[in-house]
C-alpha cells in the first residue's frame, strides 16, 4: 500500500533512534521498488516525490533514477514538475541515464504550455552538460527571440550553463544576448547582466562587445 509523503514524513519524524528511522526508509523503499517493478504509473510521482525526501535525508535512491525520466515524458504537467525536480535533485551532469533525458527536454522547449517550457529551462540551467548544451542550444535561442519575458528570463538563466559546458556558443549567440539588453522587463534584465558576466568571465576579449 503506498502511503503518501506527508505519512511518511510523520513516521520519520516519530522515530526516536536511528535504528528506528532506517526500517522505516528500508520498507518504505522495499515499497517503491516493487512499485517501479510492476510499472505501476498511478503512484509514480508520489513515488518520486518520497525518493527526494528520502535522499535528503542521505539514503540512497539510484534505483528511481528512470522513474525520473518516465515523468519527464509524462503528459501531465503535475507530473512533469515532480520529474523535473527530481531530475535537478537525484541526478548529476555525470549520471549515466542523463544521456537519456535530452530528446525529453527538446520536446518541452517546443512545448505549448509555457510552464513546461520553463521546467525544462530550469533544469537545462541546472544540469546541461556538453553534449546537451549542443543539442539544446538552438531551442534554447528560440525561446530567447520570442515575446515572453518570463521564458526569455528563464532561457537567460538556462544560457549561462550552456556558454560553461560550451564557450563556444557565445559567439552564435553574442548577438541575442545583446537584443536582450533591449528588453524592458526588469527580470530580463537583471538575468542578461549576470549573462553577459558570466560571457566575460569565460571569454575577457568579449566585453568591448557590450
Amino acid at each position: 500500500m503506498s502511503i503518501t509523503l506527508r505519512d511518511l514524513i510523520r513516521m520519520v519524524r516519530a522515530c526516536k533512534t536511528a535504528a528506528e528511522e532506517r526500517a522505516v526508509i528500508s520498507k518504505e523503499c522495499a515499497l517503491i521498488r516493487t512499485a517501479i517493478r510492476e510499472e505501476s504509473e498511478i503512484y509514480r510521482g508520489r513515488n518520486v516525490a518520497k525518493l527526494m525526501y528520502i535522499h535528503m535525508l542521505g539514503y540512497p535512491t539510484a534505483f528511481g533514477q528512470m522513474e525520473t525520466l518516465k515523468l519527464i515524458s509524462a503528459p501531465s504537467f503535475s507530473d512533469k514538475r515532480v520529474g523535473h525536480l527530481a531530475l535537478t535533485l537525484l541526478l548529476t551532469e555525470n549520471t549515466e541515464v542523463l544521456t537519456l533525458v535530452t530528446n525529453s527536454l527538446k520536446v518541452d522547449l517546443s512545448n505549448s504550455n509555457q510552464y513546461i517550457q520553463a521546467l525544462s529551462l530550469i533544469s537545462i540551467g541546472n544540469l546541461a552538460t556538453s553534449d546537451m548544451a549542443r543539442d539544446l542550444a538552438s531551442d534554447v535561442e528560440k525561446i530567447l527571440k520570442g515575446m515572453s519575458s518570463y521564458l526569455k528570463k528563464k532561457a537567460a538563466l538556462a544560457t549561462i550553463r550552456l556558454i560553461k559546458k560550451e564557450p563556444e556558443l557565445i559567439e552564435h549567440l553574442s548577438e541575442r544576448i545583446i537584443t536582450l539588453l533591449k528588453d524592458r522587463t526588469h527580470g530580463v534584465l537583471i538575468a542578461t547582466i549576470q549573462l553577459i558576466i558570466e560571457v566575460i568571465s569565460v571569454e575577457p576579449e568579449t566585453k568591448n562587445d557590450f
